[in-house]
């Protein structure tokens, strides 16, 4: 179950308590869910419980007893529990999980999170003549199209034709940039341009080129290219990943659900999309905490000494190369190149 579908079955079980006359509110339109935070438990955690409390007219706990059985039961759900002021925890089927890890192995990084949901739209990007906006623009492109639309780019001086109203129009201006990041090369030179949110000034320095941990882009890299050497030697080994039945619990299977949604944030559904400058950023973040998860599992993916392979190796090796996978596929549309040795 990805947070797109988790989202809407909590959306379900709001409209059950609803029919079932037990809260009186307007279904929202959508619901957060995302991983707990300190203090929860689960997979998931969904806030939807504080946000309809003042419109219920009832406490968050209260709101948060009620929604409860409705999700309990639910497909793909085990276990909900109510932590801190009201927040519904949520864990998942871990079969589920396996699915995920296989799915994403299976579709590969040019695959796994992109659709054809938003086939047919076209969308206008108004761009100004400066290096940080063509490069935004470049990627949002990307993002879109990855979710079967198509990107016309425009610059300032030429004339929007597509006034059908099946068109968006959407205008491209981050803060530019202080100077030419070309010196610092491609892949860099992008990075330093995108990571920022596109109302932060981009810091065009020599930071992006040294391979060391406090820098994010290396990180990423970094992380990439450890998985694949993991996959590597695990073959050396005599051993392959193997998903199972289950998948050991870690924040990373999360995040890597979360991947469908990242891309979908520059045109969320079901309305007609307006394309989110601000989703390249959040796309080479979320890149960045993929890294640092992975990096984290590493260590325990290969046996160690005498220890013979086990299935719970070969499920960790599964998730690492789902997450070099991932990491892989969010750097090419970052237009980023993603070695397999560093």
């Amino acid at each position: 179950m990805t947070p797109v579908e988790l989202s809407r079955t909590v959306l379900g079980a709001v409209r059950r308590a609803v029919d079932a006359g037990e809260l009186m509110v307007d279904v929202p339109e959508g619901a957060v869910v995302a991983p707990p935070g300190p203090g929860g438990v689960g997979d998931y955690a969904t806030n939807i419980a504080l946000r309809l409390a003042r419109p219920a007219g009832q406490p968050p706990l209260r709101v948060a007893e009620l929604l409860r059985p409705h999700l309990v039961g639910a497909d793909g759900i085990t276990g909900v529990e109510i932590t801190g002021p009201g927040f519904l925890n949520i864990r998942l089927d871990q079969g589920l999980g396996a699915a995920i890890v296989r799915r994403i192995l299976d579709e590969g990084a040019a695959r796994y999170g992109h659709s054809d949901a938003l086939a047919g739209q076209v969308h206008v990007l108004r761009v100004p003549y400066e290096v940080r906006a063509e490069v935004v623009a470049d990627v949002l492109a990307r993002m879109v199209a990855s979710q079967g639309a198509r990107v016309e780019i425009q610059h300032q001086k030429q004339q929007n034709h597509l006034k059908d109203g099946k068109h968006e129009t959407v205008d491209v201006r981050p803060v530019p940039a202080p100077q030419d990041p070309a010196p610092l090369g491609s892949d860099a030179a992008r990075w330093a341009l995108l990571h920022p949110a596109p109302s932060d000034r981009p810091r065009i320095t020599a930071d992006h080129l040294v391979q060391r941990e406090g820098n994010p882009l290396f990180r990423v890299r970094y992380a990439h290219a450890r998985t694949r050497a993991v996959v590597r030697n695990a073959a050396d080994l005599g051993f392959a990943p193997d998903p199972g039945t289950h998948t050991p619990g870690t924040p990373l299977l999360p995040l890597l659900t979360d991947y469908p949604r990242i891309l979908t944030t520059a045109a969320p559904l079901p309305r007609l999309p307006r394309p989110d400058a601000a989703a390249p950023a959040r796309l080479a973040r979320y890149l960045v905490a993929v890294a640092d998860a992975v990096l984290d599992l590493l260590p325990a993916t290969l046996p160690r000494g005498d220890e013979k392979p086990t299935a719970a190796h070969r499920a960790r090796l599964a998730l690492a190369e789902a997450a070099g996978t991932v990491l892989a596929g969010g750097l090419s549309l970052l237009g980023i190149d993603a070695p397999d040795h560093l």
